[in-house]
């Protein structure tokens, strides 16, 4: 091996290693939760999906969009056809152009997107102090650690220690990389009021609302673990009717 390739592979080895440092921005990854549709076997609890989408309606959504979820995705988190038609209602959608060739507002349909809280991103910023909220429809597969880092980043607001000197317009979080974060603190207690009547702390809305965007960023996850264990199981008959094939075939060879 030539010394130029050593040095290409040392160099590549060493940003590999030191690549999930730089994603989480240097700090320890976080606490790993129970979460249900953790492991081959696990499922979307819908109960936690319902009090998720509860708390982006009515502190996330507005200031961040999820362009690609519509209303009638709802029905698989559990809420009925009726359901997703009054919850849909609730927020008007731009339509059109009507016969005089304008665009108008109306209620949004069961087949809308969730729509977005600002008209285009020079609006969101300067409705955020400069700051661009994210899309949240796949931040849980785009962030690593996915559901686990938006539990720590939504738990993970404290008063800055001594000696750490947080930006204007900045806030300390434990869990965001260089610790300070644009986006006030978006959950307080009992900020919520669940129709299931679970108490609406702060550890739980973060649960909630991070399994509800697990959800919106892999819906089929559940579809894709059944599938799994079908070929699986299919992969071990097919393998113990290969061996007893062999076992016929070869019996008279000895």
């Amino acid at each position: 091996m030539t010394s130029k390739t050593l040095r290409v592979v040392l160099t590549a080895l060493t940003f590999g290693l030191a690549a999930p440092a730089f994603a989480a921005g240097g700090g320890s990854a976080p606490a790993a939760q129970n979460w249900s549709f953790n492991g081959p076997f696990g499922t979307f609890d819908r109960g936690e999906l319902q009090r998720g989408y509860q708390v982006y309606k009515e502190v996330c959504a507005s200031c961040h969009a999820m362009k690609y979820v519509a209303f009638r995705n709802l029905r698989d988190i559990g809420f009925s056809e009726a359901e997703v038609k009054a919850l849909a209602a609730t927020f008007e959608v731009t339509d059109g152009p009507n016969d005089d060739g304008e665009m108008f507002q109306r209620p949004a349909l069961p087949s809308d997107k969730f729509p977005s809280p600002f008209p285009n991103e020079k609006a969101a910023r300067a409705a955020n102090g400069g700051a661009y909220p994210p899309d949240l429809s796949l931040i849980a597969k785009a962030r690593m650690h996915g559901p686990d880092y938006l539990y720590a980043l939504l738990t993970g607001y404290k008063d800055a220690p001594n000696g750490f000197t947080v930006g204007e317009g900045l806030h300390y979080n434990e869990a965001f990389p260089g610790h300070q974060i644009a986006m006030p603190k978006p959950l307080n207690e009992d900020q919520v009021t669940y129709a299931d009547g679970t108490k609406a702390t702060v550890e739980q809305m973060s649960r909630d609302v991070s399994a509800f965007l697990m959800w919106a960023a892999e819906p089929k996850l559940e579809e894709r673990k059944r599938m799994g264990l079908k070929v699986m199981i299919f992969l071990v008959i097919l393998t113990g009717l290969f061996f007893a094939a062999k076992k016929r075939i070869w019996r008279d060879v000895h």
